[in-house]
């Protein structure tokens, strides 16, 4: 990993506040120290939670919606990189420890802090927050759904009289649009779902319910199945 960091940015952001669909010259690795929010772009929405950053490399047109109001940070970089796409980031300790230093006017040493932070980038080999959009209006009418309530239980049979299609047409779709199963997605979706409740201070056992799971247990072995953390460490 590569570049050169021009500026970071400190934001104190509202709850609701948004960002409509725009583009940067530069790259910007976004990390909300206590805020959660989502990215949008045409192909993939990335819910942020504080755990991770989002790089957004120049030219790729997305939006931002915060969903958890918080602090959060922009670190402008510029320079050839291998991430040519929205790619996320773990944010370690010592990351958290390096962006909250430069976000500090009259920072010293700066020079040495942007470029151990730049070599210390790594990205996430499976983004826990990204949710694929398919482009098919019968599996968005399913995929949509979801979001909007992902304690809906029904299956992929009841899906497919739904939407007036065969499952096996859907089973196949899913997997050529999302790189995913009805089930993966759908379970992606809750946990999705369930990071922003976390982050609201929601319960374990509340968020569990709230998402779709009649037991505790059996949600935070999918939590952590799809993040590697227990639920517990953001509740």
């Amino acid at each position: 990993m590569s570049g050169t960091v021009l500026a970071t940015a400190r934001t104190r952001f509202d709850d609701g506040f948004s960002f409509d669909l725009h583009t940067h010259d530069f790259h910007l690795l976004s990390w909300s120290a206590s805020a959660t929010v989502t990215h949008h772009t045409s192909e993939r929405d990335w819910l942020v939670p504080p755990t991770h950053a989002l790089w957004m490399p120049a030219g790729v047109p997305h939006a931002i919606e915060v969903v958890s109001g918080g602090l959060g940070y922009g670190v402008i970089l510029t320079g050839t990189t291998p991430w040519t796409e929205p790619t996320g980031v773990l944010v370690t300790p010592l990351i958290r420890e390096l962006i909250v230093h430069l976000g500090t006017p009259g920072t010293a040493a700066r020079d040495r802090a942007e470029q151990l932070l730049v070599t210390l980038l790594e990205p996430v080999p499976s983004t826990t927050f990204t949710l694929p959009v398919p482009d098919d209006p019968r599996l968005r009418t399913i995929t949509d759904a979801l979001v909007a309530d992902p304690a809906d239980d029904r299956d992929l049979a009841a899906w497919a009289d739904h939407v007036a299609a065969g499952v096996r047409t859907l089973t196949r779709l899913f997997r050529a649009e999302t790189g995913m199963t009805f089930a993966q997605w759908r379970t992606h979706a809750r946990v999705r779902a369930a990071l922003v409740l976390l982050a609201r201070g929601t319960s374990v056992g509340a968020t569990a319910r709230a998402v779709g799971y009649r037991k505790p247990g059996a949600f935070a072995e999918a939590f952590r199945r799809v993040t590697g953390r227990a639920p517990s460490d953001l509740g």
